[in-house]
């Protein structure tokens, strides 16, 4: 990608989330090494405890009112997902509190010194990593007072896409890590069926000309984007130099940091990737985070405050 800081249009979700990045031109000839981003300014987010009533269908998880009980909360439910004995309804629910709560976090580091004392040395690197993806994938956007034009689709199978990544780097020597935290980035796993602001299209979003010179087949199919998705990386120098790989993909420090962070979380524990998958879609607006459901649709971008008057958060 030769483009500022790639598609750095709208916003990052991270659903995580998503961005209107993706990949543009072949790589620059270097890049700059990742550097680190100050915390976002702390921003105030909704705060709920335990006795207000469990939120309608459609909206957001509720998080304590005390950041202590978010941390908390938090360690409780990172333990849930790693538990292989922890039922559907209550590892969706897990995950949904737990992506909540690192948006939260990620936007408030005037709670650090609260929250981070409460995590056990054994989920800390975890904690560290994603707290650190979000503060960089917020900083590559500013809230904006319109939501996006796009449709919210169940994403292909979790066990599908591990084999699409695995497939993936057999072929082109690319972790299936990165590719995964890539996806995750881009659209939350597929589930954001639009074009970016930028032009970016596809499960992996792709600008039309460089899907032209590293796509094969549909740009909207998982296993033709996730293999296009390691052909440009390795062309752009993966094996030899990942930083300068994933800025091309790319062009912000943020992102290759952001990509690094989940990429690691994910190849130091595998079964965190499950927690990612049953992540929501979230959209960084004017009024904060808004919760894309799925179903979700719109032809064309919408204010925001319109939406909220029929989808209370």
């Amino acid at each position: 990608m030769n483009r500022s800081r790639t598609a750095a249009a709208s916003v990052l979700l991270i659903a995580i989330g998503w961005g209107a990045v993706g990949c543009g031109q072949p790589a620059p000839t270097a890049a700059p090494a990742p550097e680190p981003t100050a915390a976002p300014t702390a921003a105030p987010v909704t705060k709920m405890d335990t006795t207000i009533p469990a939120a309608p269908a459609g909206a957001q998880p509720r998080l304590a009112a005390d950041p202590a009980q978010i941390a908390d909360d938090l360690v409780a439910d990172e333990q849930a997902i790693r538990d292989p004995a922890t039922p559907e309804a209550a590892l969706v629910a897990a995950a949904r509190r737990q992506q909540v709560a690192y948006r939260a976090i990620g936007r408030n580091p005037a709670w650090d010194s609260i929250i981070r004392p409460k995590i056990p040395e054994s989920l800390i690197t975890t904690y560290n990593r994603n707290i650190d993806a979000r503060r960089q994938l917020s900083a590559m956007t500013a809230p904006r007072d319109t939501l996006p034009a796009w449709r919210i689709i169940a994403p292909t199978p979790a066990d599908e896409l591990l084999g699409l990544y695995r497939e993936a780097e057999a072929a082109t020597g690319v972790g299936w890590n990165y590719l995964a935290a890539i996806n995750l980035i881009e659209t939350r796993f597929g589930s954001i069926a639009g074009v970016s602001t930028a032009g970016a299209q596809g499960p992996m979003q792709f600008m039309p000309e460089t899907w032209a010179a590293y796509g094969k087949g549909d740009v909207t199919s998982p296993r033709d984007a996730i293999m296009a998705a390691g052909r440009y990386l390795a062309a752009s120098g993966f094996a030899g130099n990942p930083d300068r790989a994933i800025f091309a993909y790319n062009n912000a420090n943020e992102y290759v940091r952001a990509v690094k962070d989940y990429a690691a979380i994910i190849a130091d524990d595998p079964g965190s990737f499950g927690g990612y998958y049953r992540w929501e879609v979230y959209y960084y607006s004017t009024a904060g985070d808004v919760l894309l459901p799925l179903g979700y649709y719109q032809s064309q971008r919408i204010p925001v405050a319109d939406y909220l008057a029929e989808h209370p958060q």
